[in-house]
């Protein structure tokens, strides 16, 4: 992204007008009020000058180096001044002009009419359809917007003009310093992408903040937040992803992923907190405002009333953090100089009528204990509270800490200013307990992530012949077979570590018994054709046959409903298996979100996939932890572990078979969707039972 953006030399205003009203207006009269340094032309070929600056008829007439345009003309006007723009040497252009892909067809064709032209002429874009671009950092408002924003150290950038108003209309309300403002709007060139990639590496950013609609570069865009995380926290808003917009599939992991699905994925496995609405988003803005990051999970409250102490405890054991005990030495120490009411473990109960002297005491004690790696002042303000005063403490034991120390100031009139003094030092202050514990939890995963070492090598599955699986799978499609059943599905899994029962095709009756007798009574019967997937539909199935009669009769009935309920169905015969007891149901799939790709799906089989849906995603490739996350996630967890004294599963086979699909998919993208289900985990070991490969079928 060129420089020119958010630090230009010169800026040209094309469509600035003298007129209050129009948006060329708003647009030049906020860079000067709001002190540009920099040279502003503006661009009428109606006017000799507008706000006391000369005006002229084209940027390329100005005689001088222009790094940003402003184009703020009619839609039908802006490839015209996009092209005059690359003959004053622009290099950045920020479209305000409405009228393009939102207004349908014609309006898509004018926009990549302005792609061709930027790209053709190197012109960064921004837009169109936005409310344009601010930096604090240069008093730089080169947008609509009534307001400046106070300086600081958040970007934002929002694919909704009207979200963006209203996060400049809070941040001043909140006095919430920003760096950057961005309104992405149509995103014909720059996007959410190019920003956060920027924003990584932006000196004058500790905190990256957006809302998004969509992703234009799903592969990218997890690739640049992958890096963006593990410097700075991206804390994001997506909406639009219900599961009114999912795309139908035939699959069971078709079936259970949608649009919310793949972002709810993709955002865990890089590290992006998702902020769950508007207020969540400020919330979490302002926890790492000022850019402390705990290294543990214990969290220290100090309260001075008991009832808010007891909802944050509460709160704290539900987000799975710690209340330890400060040390000995310390409680001592504090017993010295507290009342004999107060409560000196934790939460810490200094009392109703504490004054700020008893917060201090505490606050002391807290910033150099070895076993707290955060803390939480709560205050109600009574009528002894010196508020003020406490807000001074906190503020003074911040400036001595690596530690966060978060407030929750609860009340209004009493405690406002207070509030608004802790956020001009950047410290975090919520209304409520229970929000101001949920942002420390933010704060502790956050860093994490960021402590955590890179896990980029996608391992290959111990068993992995790619050549031969290639040759299967250009057989079945060479033969126009784009859905493959358990047979020809469990030929080409196997060569990628799944193991199965022992199986073996029968012709006739008489086979079909001798091959029970040599595998092994009780055995699973099932039709065997490349035209049949659904096999229970057509009574195509028998399980726990158990005598040679058995088989035979078994093989009788199989073929016969076959042939009467689908006749023209080419059957090859049945296929016998051996019938595994014990272990656990697990299933395993995969299923293609168009902006992502293949996604991996893992969850408990039988009621808890149908019912519960209780099931985890990732985007392919998964990393060994991933795949672990993955199994870690599900609510039904227990059961695999040994609930009730039963022997645990093999959890590591597990990862194996979540490490063999994502192999598979990315050896062959041309599969769409894949279903092992059930999986068989055993105390030692897993066998799939069924399996299930569909391939995408261009017509």
């Amino acid at each position: 992204m060129p420089e020119s953006l958010f630090n230009p030399k010169a800026i040209a205003v094309i469509g600035a007008s003298k007129d209050p009203k129009k948006v060329g207006y708003a647009v030049l009269n906020n860079l000067i009020k709001f002190g540009y340094k920099g040279e502003l032309f503006p661009i009428n070929p109606a006017a000799q000058e507008i706000l006391g600056i000369k005006a002229y008829p084209k940027a390329s007439e100005t005689n001088s180096p222009i790094d940003l345009a402003i184009i703020a003309v009619p839609a039908k006007f802006v490839a015209e001044a996009l092209l005059d723009c690359a003959k004053a040497g622009v290099t950045s252009a920020v479209i305000l002009s409405a009228g393009f892909k939102e207004t349908g067809h014609e309006g898509i064709k004018m926009e990549e009419e302005l792609k061709r032209i930027g790209r053709e002429n190197g012109i960064r874009i921004l837009g169109p359809n936005c409310l344009g671009v601010i930096s604090t950092s240069n008093s730089m408002n080169a947008s609509f917007a009534g307001d400046m924003l106070p300086p600081g150290r958040i970007a934002f950038f929002s694919q909704s003009g009207a979200l963006g108003i209203a996060i400049l209309d809070w941040a001043l309300g909140n006095r919430m310093g920003f760096s950057k403002f961005i309104s992405l709007g149509n995103k014909c060139d720059l996007n959410e992408i190019d920003f956060i990639e920027y924003f990584m590496n932006d000196p004058d950013t500790d905190v990256i903040l957006g809302y998004i609609e969509d992703v234009v570069d799903g592969k990218r865009f997890m690739e640049v937040a992958r890096r963006a995380t593990k410097v700075k926290p991206v804390i994001l808003i997506k909406s639009g992803g219900t599961e009114a917009g999912a795309r139908a599939a035939s699959s069971h992991t078709g079936a259970l992923a949608g649009s919310e699905t793949a972002f709810n994925a993709v955002f865990k496995q890089t590290g992006i907190l998702r902020a769950q609405g508007i207020q969540d988003l400020f919330d979490n803005a302002l926890a790492f405002a000022s850019g402390k990051i705990p290294e543990g999970n214990r969290l220290l409250i100090i309260t001075n009333a008991g009832g808010p102490g007891i909802l944050a405890a509460d709160m704290s054991e539900r987000q799975g953090l710690q209340l330890p005990q400060m040390t000995k030495d310390n409680i001592k120490a504090m017993a010295q100089e507290l009342p004999a009411s107060a409560s000196l473990y934790n939460p810490v109960d200094i009392i109703g009528d504490a004054t700020s002297e008893r917060y201090s005491v505490v606050l002391e004690k807290a910033i150099i204990d070895p076993g707290v790696d955060g803390i939480l002042v709560i205050l109600t303000p009574q009528a002894m509270t010196d508020v003020e005063n406490v807000a001074e403490i906190v503020i003074s034991a911040s400036r001595k800490t690596d530690k966060p120390i978060i407030s929750s100031f609860i009340g209004e009139m009493r405690v406002r200013s207070s509030i608004e003094k802790l956020k001009t030092e950047s410290l975090p202050c919520f209304s409520y307990p229970e929000v101001a514990v949920s942002a420390f939890r933010r704060l502790y995963d956050f860093g994490i992530m960021r402590r955590s070492k890179s896990d980029d090598e996608y391992e290959t599955p111990i068993s992995r012949n790619r050549e031969a699986a290639g040759r299967l799978i250009d057989e079945a499609l060479s033969a126009g077979r784009f859905e493959l059943g358990e047979d020809s599905a469990m030929d080409i899994l196997s060569l990628y570590g799944f193991s199965f029962p022992e199986r073996a095709l029968a012709r006739s009756s008489r086979e079909a018994s001798a091959i029970a007798e040599r595998i092994g009574y009780p055995v699973v019967m099932k039709i065997s054709s490349p035209e049949i997937l659904h096999k229970t539909d057509v009574g195509g199935v028998k399980v726990g046959v158990s005598s040679e009669a058995a088989a035979e009769d078994a093989f009788t009935e199989i073929t016969t409903n076959a042939h009467r309920l689908m006749p023209g169905a080419f059957v090859k015969g049945v296929m016998l298996y051996e019938m595994i007891k014990g272990g656990k149901e697990v299933i395993l799939g995969v299923t293609y979100d168009r902006t992502f790709g293949h996604m991996i799906m893992f969850g408990l089989g039988g009621i808890y996939v149908e019912v519960l849906k209780d099931v985890s995603f990732r985007v392919a490739p998964v990393s060994r932890s991933d795949a672990a996350a993955m199994i870690n996630e599900i609510k039904t967890i227990a059961l695999l572990k040994g609930a009730r004294g039963e022997k645990p599963a093999d959890i590591n086979a597990v990862v194996n078979g979540i490490l063999g699909i994502s192999a598979i998919v990315n050896d062959f993208p041309q599969i769409r969707e894949i279903d092992i289900n059930p999986l068989l985990v055993m105390h030692s070991g897993a066998i799939a039972l069924d399996a299930r490969i569909i391939f995408e079928h261009k017509k």
